[in-house]
């Protein structure tokens, strides 16, 4: 048997001693620490310990299994009926019993709460801010903090609340309620609020119980609705997160909420000019406070550089980050999503309670079980509607029954009780045929229970009025009933227009790209090498300066040896002496080749080879030669666009060879992989090697695609085309509202959403533009070609009305105007040739007159037929891997990035 007092020990209840969440959850990390520590062992006689160990385990056992049970039924985790843990169903009990249509302070409801439970005071009021901050179900007053700057609330003595009109239709309905006692037994409280919505997923819910957590993330509101129908419908449906406070959610691995999902948040960071970023909105589970000190802290640890920080977040977030001048926004965006909270990982772990009981399961199936309840809580509420109905509308014809046949007068001579009432059942007896149930003494009482003075004034059409008003209801309910899952879908398309309006979706969903922090890590630490003695590093400061390098950085050496290493940028690290090069190592380069001639042994032929670095394991030699004993590298190069030179190779004069000297062109060597033995360049010994002509790139113009999902451009062939680039080509972009800029182009490039043109950029091909002129009240053309590369200007007029009406960059491009109708008179739209209305003049030409009627809509039409000419370029041709000829221009260098 247990001890007496075991029995009445419960988990501390006194918020003096255990912190409480703000879910009213205990934090009692010191009682976890004991119940978890495995068995206990007490020495009966500390001298003969050894000897005599005695076991205390069923009391630990039964504690720890006890206060588990609490904090995961009681504390931590939300019920899958309604959606709410048990402080927070009691806030709403206690907001619903106090709700008279006026506000109530904060601190009443909160004193309200405890008297169905002793949560402590600030747990209370905690959780109820939380609910508040939703704006969904309760009409808040006063201060209540802001999620976006991470501002709590003023005192529950300053702040008011409400119930919203929403919280009274869709969770209360006390005669379908499930009712139980609160703990000290002299109140009901509702085991479970009858929600008739999925109020769980549209709020979201996260708690750390014993043993287990849950993180259901926040849905949105008409996206929930319209999912619902569809399972009523039998349609399929998704599901994804929606954030209050907005941002760029990856989703693709959201895994329906179940654990081991992942969301990936990214804040809005725009371009506000060349020097400035603008931050409006922000990762889910961050703050601008949190967000501006995790870039503080990047910029200290030197993984980007800014300028300065300002927060002008008020209503809506605007974090303006300066940057010095020649630093790239490109990169610092891509480096702030790399190494700041402005991206920001959530893991979802859908956990709920069901028959006291955790489950984990996924938000469909969170939607599917709150919608057939909905349907069942509507079905019990049609129900009690029909019982109520048919209850009124069986009075009334009794009473109409009572008094139009004078029955009351039956009772004038009766003295007994009993009398009285079988005086009445006889009387209505002749005229009870088409009633729907027998009468019952309770009726009769009701019926002698009316007043003289209604009977004076009852009229009988407007008695028979309402009987009949209410047999229109009751068919009308049981029609209902009949087809319940219409009348579900209807219930929640009003909520929809009734609701939905103002709850659009926040958060954008799109597809992120992988950055690399290596790509974009500011480089402020110089790396260091010394030769001869075999150390690189950053602390060598006396030695040869190499390049600006960062700490998350690695390092490829090559060895005069003919080995090689890649290993992490350090103080100092030893590496091998006679170091020949020495720069940092991009595992993604695919580009970058390494052209080299080494000698077999002391005394060997020697081999000649051209090969790529990728995939190697940090720290680990690797031999680059045919791992002969005293074989060295007599040439080496580094090329980073796959350039090769020729080579003028000088031998040692021995015995009699004839042919002294000879050129190589790296050109006609293959690359191939960095363990290949190459081929015989010379099986004689080399005096010497001199370069004969600079190398060229020996690779492909590169081919570019844009990606509209993750609105990058990228190598991967995703996406749309845009061609194939050498260094001197670039990319035309315009904007929407008017702005141009023709830019070299890289991987890392930032595209704005209103981009309207993305192409490659022919220098003579001309822009055609229709805009309308705000100060003129205008529409012009014009035809222009780009005069600055690198420069972002407006080709409009920058009155604030003006704008863009279309733009194209076909040769010959023909459009339709179409103009409104005035005046019941229709004008016949007009087909205008651009090349022959306009010619092409300068960028900042105002252009022509285009007409001075209104327009109605531009539409683009088929452009004209167009020859371009050939442009004859000097030839060069080279051999590719696979014994393809490729043509190569003078200029030779063909890789961009």
């Amino acid at each position: 048997m247990k001890d007496e007092d075991e029995e009445n020990i419960i988990p501390n209840e006194d918020e003096s001693q255990n912190e409480i969440n703000d879910s009213g959850e205990s934090n009692d990390e010191g009682f976890d620490d004991i119940v978890t520590s495995g068995e206990h062992h007490f020495y009966d006689n500390p001298e003969d310990s050894h000897d005599t160990i005695t076991k205390v385990t069923g009391m630990y056992k039964d504690w720890f299994l006890d206060y588990a049970s609490y904090v995961i039924l009681e504390r931590a985790v939300p019920a899958i009926e309604d959606g709410f843990k048990p402080v927070q169903r009691r806030i709403m009990h206690s907001l619903k019993e106090l709700d008279d249509g006026r506000y109530n302070k904060v601190a009443n409801v909160v004193g309200h709460t405890m008297q169905y439970h002793p949560h402590g005071d600030q747990s209370i009021g905690d959780a109820m801010v939380q609910i508040g901050q939703k704006e969904l179900l309760i009409d808040c007053q006063g201060n209540w903090g802001n999620i976006l700057t991470g501002d709590g609330a003023a005192a529950s003595r300053y702040i008011e609340a409400r119930l919203s009109k929403f919280a009274l239709e869709v969770i209360y309905s006390p005669k379908i309620t499930d009712w139980g006692m609160s703990y000290d037994g002299r109140r009901a409280e509702p085991n479970n609020l009858p929600v008739k919505f999925p109020l769980l997923l549209a709020q979201g819910a996260e708690g750390i119980a014993v043993g287990l957590s849950t993180k259901v993330l926040p849905h949105n509101f008409n996206e929930l609705i319209d999912a619902s129908i569809k399972i009523l419908k039998g349609k399929p449906f998704t599901l994804y997160p929606d954030f209050m406070t907005q941002g760029i959610a990856d989703i693709s691995n959201y895994n329906n909420g179940l654990r081991g999902g992942r969301v990936r948040v990214r804040a809005k960071i725009a371009q506000l000019d060349k020097n400035t970023l603008v931050i409006t909105q922000i990762p889910f589970s961050t703050n601008t406070t949190t967000l501006i000190d995790s870039i503080l802290k990047a910029n200290d640890k030197g993984k980007i550089k800014i300028k300065k920080i300002e927060d002008n977040t008020a209503a809506d977030v605007e974090i303006l980050i300066h940057l010095f001048p020649g630093v790239s926004p490109d990169k610092t965006i891509d480096a702030l999503f790399a190494f700041t909270a402005c991206e920001t990982s959530v893991a979802p772990l859908g956990c709920v309670i069901e028959d006291n009981k955790p489950l984990f399961i996924g938000v469909s199936d969170m939607l599917k079980i709150s919608t057939n309840r909905t349907v069942g809580l509507l079905k019990s509420e049609l129900e009690i509607q029909l019982s109520e109905l048919e209850e009124q509308w069986h009075f009334l014809s009794l009473e109409r029954i009572f008094i139009e046949n004078k029955i009351y007068r039956d009772i004038e001579e009766k003295t007994t009780r009993e009398d009285v009432l079988q005086a009445v059942d006889d009387g209505l007896k002749p005229h009870i045929k088409h009633l729907r149930r027998a009468i019952t003494e309770e009726d009769i009482l009701r019926l002698l229970d009316i007043r003289i003075m209604r009977i004076s004034k009852f009229d009988s059409n407007k008695a028979q009025d309402k009987i009949e008003a209410l047999e229109g209801n009751i068919e009308q309910v049981k029609h209902d009933l009949e087809h319940l899952i219409d009348f579900a879908i209807a219930y929640f398309t009003k909520l929809k227009e009734k609701y939905g309006k103002g709850r659009e979706r926040q958060t954008e969903l799109r597809v992120f790209d992988d950055i690399e922090a290596t790509k974009v890590v500011l480089r402020n630490t110089k790396l260091y090498v010394n030769r001869e003695e075999g150390f690189v590093g950053t602390s060598l400061k006396k030695d040869e300066y190499v390049t600006d390098c960062s700490d998350i950085d690695d390092v490829i050496v090559f060895l005069r040896d003919g080995s090689m290493m890649v290993t992490k940028v350090d103080a100092k690290t030893f590496v091998g002496k006679d170091i020949i090069h020495v720069a940092i190592f991009d595992k993604s380069d695919k580009r970058t080749t390494y052209n080299m001639i080494y000698r077999d042994g002391k005394s060997g032929p020697s081999y000649i080879k051209r090969f790529n670095v990728s995939a190697v394991t940090r720290d680990k030699l690797y031999d680059l030669t045919n791992a002969t004993k005293g074989s060295q590298i007599l040439y080496f190069t580094c090329n980073p666009n796959g350039e090769a030179e020729v080579i003028t190779v000088i031998l040692r004069q021995i015995g009699s060879i004839k042919k002294l000297k000879f050129d190589i062109d790296f050109a006609k060597m293959a690359i191939k992989g960095r363990s290949s033995k190459g081929n015989l360049a010379s099986k004689y010994p080399i005096k010497k090697i001199e370069i004969k002509e600079k190398g060229i790139s020996t690779l492909l113009p590169r081919k570019v695609w844009y990606d509209d999902t993750v609105q990058r451009l990228n190598v991967d062939e995703r996406g749309e085309l845009l061609g194939e680039f050498r260094p001197s080509d670039k990319i035309l972009i315009i904007q929407q509202s008017g702005k141009l800029k023709v830019i070299t182009p890289e991987l890392s490039t930032h595209f704005d959403s209103d981009m309207v043109v993305l192409e490659k950029w022919v220098p003579k091909k001309p822009i055609s533009a229709i805009y309308y002129d705000g100060e003129k009240e205008r529409y012009y053309i014009k035809r222009f070609l780009v005069e600055t590369e690198n420069k972002e200007e407006v080709f409009i007029s920058e009155h604030p009305n003006s704008q863009l009406e279309i733009v194209s960059t076909d040769y010959r491009p023909v459009v339709e105007l179409v103009f409104p109708k005035i005046k019941g008179v229709q004008k016949d739209s007009v087909t205008v040739d651009i090349e022959d209305f306009i010619a092409v003049k300068g960028f900042k030409a105002l252009g022509n007159q285009l007409t001075t009627d209104k327009i109605k809509q531009v539409n683009m039409l088929e452009p004209l037929p167009y020859e371009v000419p050939v442009e004859i370029v000097p030839e060069r041709r080279i051999t590719n891997d696979d014994g393809t000829e490729v043509q190569l221009d003078d200029d030779g260098q063909v890789n961009l990035f």
